[in-house]
């Protein structure tokens, strides 16, 4: 298969043609951030780069079987100031459409996030197709909703039942899918954020108590904590009965992982055991970011941890890519 892969990141693109056992004669590649083109040419340095999407003409490309890509996603998230279309880098997904309907390829596949209904009618009346959504939960340990616009013919996989516990390297966690990977986690997290906003993933030390929220309870609070059943518990007093009791979660929270970002200053690098009133915890490591994503474990190790994780941030989760290229079998 000839393939044309735009806004081609670390080539999560190729990694899925190879998972889905699909041959690869040529892969040619869009990208500008040179440590993602490092990673990729370090673990195939078959991949012809064309470089800024804009500059790629067709009769240097020649034909291809498929075309593939991720348009960038910041003026689209709602995580963002969803200026859409008024977002220059939301723009550049013309330049798929231009290519599309330039080179003619016989399968397609374009990513993005979820967005407001007026932008995913407009990029829906330009493929031709309406998207499928796809959440990275199905075959991975991660939440991450994605809109897929394809026109290869597939069904959404059943739940393998992979969860945040059986990709981490040591610690525990509080829910059974990680937050979604964003390109910033990089600038790591805090309780604050992860409790209250659901965001950046956190690890939590099995030598520390874990509290994971509060019961509705009336009284004082600490009577309200409720904690994992892997930490430690509270120290018991001599309580009363009255819900005085410590709670303890006797099952996982079936949630997923926050997306993983990219970009931004600040860099926070360190995995080691941050703690507060005796709640130890640290962020994701690049390796379990890799696992989130399904790429294979230290396929990134070729640049500093901080590009690690933006570029984890920014990818495909390669199983959800392979598994809709199954449908050209």
């Amino acid at each position: 298969m000839k393939v044309l892969s735009l806004f081609d990141g670390m080539s999560c693109a190729r990694i899925a043609l190879d998972r889905a056992a699909i041959p690869v004669t040529s892969y040619k590649a869009s990208e500008l951030d040179k440590y993602a083109i490092k990673v990729s040419h370090a673990n195939y340095p078959d991949i012809e780069q064309l470089g800024d999407v804009c500059d790629v003409k067709a009769k240097d490309v020649g034909k291809i079987d498929l075309l593939i890509g991720g348009s960038p996603c910041q003026g689209f998230s709602f995580a963002g100031k969803q200026l859409n279309f008024d977002d220059p880098r939301s723009k550049l997904f013309f330049e798929f459409v231009r290519l599309k309907d330039e080179l003619n390829p016989k399968a397609f596949i374009l990513e993005n996030v979820r967005m407001k209904q007026e932008s995913q009618d407009i990029i829906s009346k330009y493929l031709g197709v309406e998207p499928v959504r796809f959440n990275s939960s199905l075959v991975s340990a991660q939440n991450r909703q994605r809109l897929f616009w394809t026109n290869i013919d597939f069904d959404l996989p059943d739940d393998k039942g992979i969860i945040l516990a059986d990709i981490l390297e040591d610690g525990i966690t509080d829910r059974g899918k990680s937050h979604c990977l964003d390109a910033n986690y990089f600038k790591g997290g805090n309780l604050k954020s992860y409790f209250e906003k659901h965001r950046r993933q956190l690890v939590f030390s099995p030598n520390g108590m874990c509290h994971v929220g509060d019961a509705d309870l009336n009284g004082n609070q600490s009577i309200k904590r409720v904690y994992a059943a892997e930490g430690k518990a509270p120290t018991l007093t001599t309580m009363g009965g009255g819900h005085r009791e410590p709670k303890v979660i006797t099952s996982p929270i079936r949630d997923k992982s926050k997306t993983v970002r990219s970009g931004g200053r600040g860099s926070y690098d360190r995995h080691e055991w941050d703690s507060v009133d005796k709640l130890h915890w640290r962020k994701l490591t690049p390796l379990e970011c890799e696992r989130l994503q399904t790429v294979p474990d230290n396929y990134t190790n070729h640049v500093s941890n901080t590009q690690r994780y933006k570029m984890l941030g920014n990818g495909f989760t390669v199983d959800v890519v392979a598994h809709i290229l199954k449908g050209l079998h």
